[in-house]
């Protein structure tokens, strides 16, 4: 399946997309929420939302990548937004992952980001994938290591995030291409 702006991946229970402008009430609500969003600059109003979407977007049509909708096969619902991602001056080429709450614990994160891994190694050529993870942020530090990636120590994001603490988690693509073997 293909979108304007780049693939469709299909897992198990997940259809990974580029987004589209209807996704934006969804994306909207997984924004407002404080604790969704606490480890990834807080609660944003919908404004504020719309042109982080159209920045994921900007990012398909600018560098042939992003992040990806996640859309719940069973629902047809988003419910997060996952994928590669490296805005200018980041501090690698991250996959990355946010999903509503009520979808947490699912192994949904693991499932979308895994194909997301895949994708970046086999068509992007990515020869190595991080994670940038609050070190509060236990679940996702989880998901990180069923993915196989390690904690590499302290990292620092660009401005404005300059001074969110991170983690630097991650992984070669041979070692991600070993262990999906």
């Amino acid at each position: 399946m293909s979108h304007p702006l780049g693939p469709t991946l299909e897992t198990a229970r997940l259809i990974l997309r580029p987004p589209v402008q209807d996704d934006l009430d969804a994306f909207a609500a997984f924004s407002a929420d404080a604790e969704n969003v606490k480890f990834v600059g807080g609660a944003q109003p919908r404004s504020s939302t719309w042109r982080g979407m159209a920045s994921i977007a900007g990012s398909w049509a600018l560098l042939g990548y992003g992040m990806f909708s996640v859309i719940e096969k069973d629902s047809g619902r988003w419910i997060g937004r996952l994928g590669p991602w490296q805005p200018a001056e980041w501090p690698g080429t991250e996959v990355g992952w946010g999903l509503l709450r009520e979808t947490q614990g699912k192994g949904y994160a693991t499932e979308g980001a895994s194909a997301a891994m895949d994708w970046a190694v086999d068509h992007l050529g990515w020869i190595d994938i991080i994670h940038c993870i609050d070190p509060a942020n236990v679940a996702s530090q989880k998901v990180a290591e069923r993915l196989g990636s390690k904690n590499r120590g302290p990292g620092r994001m660009p401005p404005p995030f300059q001074d969110a603490p991170i983690d630097i988690w991650g992984q070669t693509a041979a070692e991600w291409k070993a262990r999906r073997r």
